[in-house]
Order: structure tokens, then C-alpha cells, then sequence
């Protein structure tokens, strides 16, 4: 697990020749992220993906404490994915997978 917040530029750069190299664009992709519970990021969470045809999943872990979220969907690029974690990690209380 990272907190993509914490990523540098190097990071991003990786990460987009990963995504160029692993497939065609536009395509399918999914997004995995675990908050609190008792979280209120998760309708932040949902805004940021609002703008975007994905289908949401939520699962609360077996003690309660904490929720696994996950956007699937067909985005544009590689630079799209990117863009999208980068507004996430603005939200203090999320962690992507």
C-alpha cells in the first residue's frame, strides 16, 4: 500500500510508461482505495469520480473499521489515471492500493 500523496515526479513518470506499456488507450482500469469507516472521504471520493462512467464497489472489512472502494471504468490515457489519483491524494484519509 502507498499513499500516492507522498509519490514524486519520478513516481508519476514510471507509472505512465507502466500504464503506456501494458496497454491500448482508451481502456479498461480499476482504481482501489481503503479509508476509515467512519470516513467522510468517501463522498469526496465519489465526487472526484463523478465526471466519469465507472461502476462503484464499497466492502467494509470482517472488524468494520475500514472500507475498500474501487472505480472501475474505460478512461482515455495514461495521463488521465494519473491526473485522477493526483486529485485523490489532495483527501488526507485515503489510501491507494
Amino acid at each position: 500500500m502507498a499513499n500516492i500523496s507522498k509519490k514524486s515526479n519520478e513516481f508519476y513518470k514510471r507509472f505512465k510508461i507502466q500504464l503506456d506499456d501494458s496497454q491500448n488507450w482508451p481502456g479498461p482500469y480499476m482504481f482501489k482505495f481503503i479509508i476509515k469507516n467512519n470516513s467522510e472521504d468517501l463522498d469526496k471520493l465519489k465526487i472526484i469520480f463523478s465526471d466519469y462512467e465507472c461502476n462503484c464497489k464499497i466492502k467494509s472489512s470482517d472488524k468494520g473499521n475500514y472500507k475498500s472502494i474501487s472505480f472501475e471504468g474505460v478512461f482515455e490515457s495514461p495521463t488521465e489515471i494519473i491526473d485522477l489519483y493526483k486529485k485523490v491524494s489532495s483527501l488526507d484519509n485515503i489510501i491507494s492500493l
